[in-house]
């Protein structure tokens, strides 16, 4: 199995990407799988806007025809040279699992293929086939942590000649990190901005940045805790706008509900005031948050809690099994928590 980790993609970009024929790219962060895809598809020296030599697969399109991808692997350009099949887009797990097992079984040898997948658990059809096969380079991409996020600001601020404060990297390091290609977008938005400017700062991060991976999804959330209906869908037209997944909303939502099942506890078990549980569990809550946080906190039981966070994992496992319908999906999942938080906040008044 070859596994390249996201702090070794860089040397194996550079020096043993070219002893492979085949490349899953899978993972959460979808903006770090199409970069990497990309990273990976330019690195072959196939000319990406050759449509002899390049060419390009909605995975759907293996529905009924997983051979279609050995055949695609296989059949030599129009004019000779290298090839690249580059599969995009949504399709059961099992039909991309079938079509890369019949490739990997036998790999091309002039051609290169990528193969761009969403999150897919472990015990997936498509990793159980790529992760034991000796002909597959498996690129998993997770969030960036503090470390890669430091080397992306330092590279997009670098490139215009730009560096910045600690206290203007800090605050940047809260505001990005949730999809690469969002983060990337942001700061090249900040190094538009600060141009020229000896070095960048606070202010210019606090008048800049938008929603990398926070500020739009917890807009949206604090609107689904509160049962701020009109709030929701402001929210969620700027994040479908900014073209930000919606299934970081469903996920920054799963978590803030667990959050708040640990809040409630400490309050329905030890009989500890809210205003404490928010200043020793919610200190690492933005102070803007605070007020809707701490609204929900009073509005929402222990039961009730345990019942919508069944209800997200249940959202989330329907947007993995069927990714064509995941923004259908946690749309309808989010807009009914708000509702009952809506019901919720008139009670408790």
């Amino acid at each position: 199995m070859t596994e390249v980790k996201s702090h070794e993609f860089e040397g194996f970009l550079q020096k043993s990407a070219r002893n492979y024929r085949i490349f899953l790219i899978y993972g959460p962060d979808r903006g770090l799988v199409s970069e990497r895809a990309e990273a990976l598809a330019k690195a072959t020296g196939i000319a990406l806007d050759d449509p002899f030599a390049l060419v390009r697969l909605d995975a759907s399109s293996l529905q009924n025809d997983p051979g279609r991808l050995l055949d695609e692997a296989n059949t030599m350009g129009l004019f000779g040279g290298g090839k690249l099949v580059w599969v995009k887009g949504s399709a059961s797990d099992k039909v991309l699992g079938d079509a890369l097992a019949l490739l990997a079984q036998n790999p091309p040898t002039d051609s290169t293929v990528i193969i761009e997948a969403g999150d897919v658990k472990k015990t997936s059809t498509l990793r159980k086939v790529a992760e034991p096969s000796r002909a597959v380079a498996v690129v998993p991409c997770y969030a960036d942590d503090a470390k890669a996020l430091n080397a992306l600001i330092d590279r997009e601020l670098g490139a215009e000649g730009l560096r910045i404060t600690p206290a203007g990297r800090e605050m940047l390091l809260e505001l990005i990190g949730g999809d690469r290609l969002a983060s990337r977008n942001e700061l090249q938005k900040l190094a538009l901005y600060a141009k020229g400017k000896p070095a960048v700062d606070e202010d210019d991060v606090s008048a800049i940045i938008g929603d990398a991976s926070a500020i739009s999804t917890d807009e949206a959330i604090d609107a689904i805790l509160t049962g701020d209906r009109n709030g929701f869908f402001h929210a969620m037209r700027k994040i479908t706008a900014s073209k930000t997944p919606v299934f970081l909303v469903l996920q920054g939502c799963l978590k803030q509900f667990q959050m708040l099942d640990l809040m409630r506890f400490e309050m329905d078990e030890r009989r500890t005031p809210s205003a404490q549980v928010m200043q020793t569990l919610g200190r690492g809550i933005h102070f803007r948050r605070k007020p809707a946080v701490e609204q929900a906190l009073k509005a929402w039981d222990g039961a009730s809690i345990a019942r919508e966070m069944n209800r997200i994992q249940a959202a989330i496992l329907q947007t993995r099994q069927k990714p064509a319908l995941e923004e259908s999906v946690a749309l309808h999942t989010l807009l009914s928590i708000t509702v009952q938080s809506s019901q919720r906040q008139r009670s408790a008044r």
